[in-house]
C-alpha cells in the first residue's frame, strides 16, 4: 500500500499551487483572505457551536477550512500528509493573523502527531476515499478524542461515488467497495478546482467505503452515533450534468430521481 499512498501523495503535492493560485475561484481563496468564513452550508450548520473548543481537523488540505473553525472561535490543529499544503496552511494563517497550529503526516498517526486530546475532530469532503483502510482511522479519532468529544464528518456519499456519465446519461461505472490492496486506479489530467492547468502526476488511487464500513469501524472503536444525514447536494460538479444551486451546491439535474450525494454524521466518545 505505501506506493499506492506515495503515488497520491505525488498527486496532491501537485495539485497545491493549483489550489492555491485558485484562478477559478473554486476555493475563494481571496474571500477567505478578506475575512470571509469559508465553510460550507451543510457542514457550516452541522458542526455548531466550536467557540472556546480545542478542534482537530484531519485531511485539512491547505487549511481553509482550518482557519474557518478559527474564526469561529475554535482552537484549531490541521493535519495532512502533504508537505506543501501544510506549508501554504501556515502561509495562511499567518497572513489572517488566526492562531492555529498545523501537523505534517498520516492521519493513522493522529494519536501520537497531534495527540490533543480534543472536543472536536472534524473531517470534510474528500477524505476517507484516498483510506485504504477505515478501521485505523477510527480508532485514531477516537483516541484523540476527550471523554464526551464528538467527531464530524460530511462527505459524498458512498452511492454517488459508484456513478458516472456516458453519452448524456447517468450509470453505475465503479464498484460500491473494493479491497485495500486493490483499490480504483485513475488519471485524471486536471484537479477537479476547474483550472485547466495538468497535474504534474495525474495517477491517483482511491477505495470506495460503503456506509455500512464507515459506521462499523466507528462503533468498533467505542464511538457512539448522535446523528446520521444525507443530503441531495453536494460542493463540487461530479459529473457534466449536474446544476449549481443558489448555494453554491451542486444537485442532479431536473427529471433525474433524486438520490443521496453527500452522508453527514456526529459521532461521540462516551464521557465514561
Amino acid at each position: 500500500m505505501d506506493a499506492f499512498i506515495e503515488a497520491n501523495l505525488r498527486n496532491w503535492e501537485s495539485r497545491v499551487p493549483i489550489h492555491t493560485r485558485d484562478s477559478g475561484g473554486f476555493y475563494d481563496v481571496a474571500g477567505f483572505l478578506a475575512g470571509a468564513d469559508k465553510l460550507g452550508p451543510i457542514e457550516g450548520e452541522e458542526i455548531g457551536d466550536v467557540a472556546g473548543f480545542d478542534l482537530l481537523h484531519l485531511q485539512c488540505h491547505f487549511g481553509i477550512d482550518t482557519l474557518s473553525l478559527a474564526r469561529r472561535g475554535a482552537r484549531v490543529t490541521g493535519l495532512d500528509f502533504s508537505p506543501s499544503a501544510i506549508a501554504q496552511a501556515r502561509t495562511f494563517a499567518a497572513q489572517t493573523g488566526l492562531a492555529a497550529s498545523f501537523m505534517e503526516g498520516s492521519v493513522y498517526d493522529a494519536a501520537s502527531l497531534t495527540p490533543g486530546p480534543f472536543d472536536r475532530v472534524f473531517t470534510t469532503w474528500g477524505t476517507i476515499g484516498w483510506l485504504p483502510e477505515l478501521k485505523p482511522w477510527a480508532l485514531a479519532i477516537a483516541a484523540v478524542l476527550k471523554p464526551g468529544g464528538r467527531f464530524y464528518f460530511c462527505d459524498g456519499h458512498p452511492q454517488l461515488d459508484m456513478l458516472d456519465e456516458k453519452d448524456g446519461k447517468i450509470v453505475l461505472g465503479y464498484p460500491w467497495r473494493n479491497t485495500a490492496a486493490e483499490p480504483c486506479r485513475s488519471e485524471w489530467p486536471v484537479t477537479y478546482t476547474g483550472d485547466p492547468e495538468p497535474l504534474s502526476a495525474p495517477l491517483q488511487y482511491s477505495w470506495a467505503h460503503p456506509v455500512s464500513d464507515i459506521l462499523t469501524a466507528l462503533m468498533e472503536a467505542g464511538l457512539r452515533l448522535v446523528f446520521i444525514r444525507e443530503h441531495e447536494a453536494v460542493p463540487w460538479r461530479p459529473l457534466p450534468s449536474f446544476v449549481k444551486g443558489e448555494d453554491g451546491l451542486w444537485r442532479l439535474p431536473a427529471g433525474a430521481h433524486a438520490m443521496p450525494l453527500a452522508l453527514s454524521l456526529m459521532a461521540e466518545k462516551p464521557a465514561a
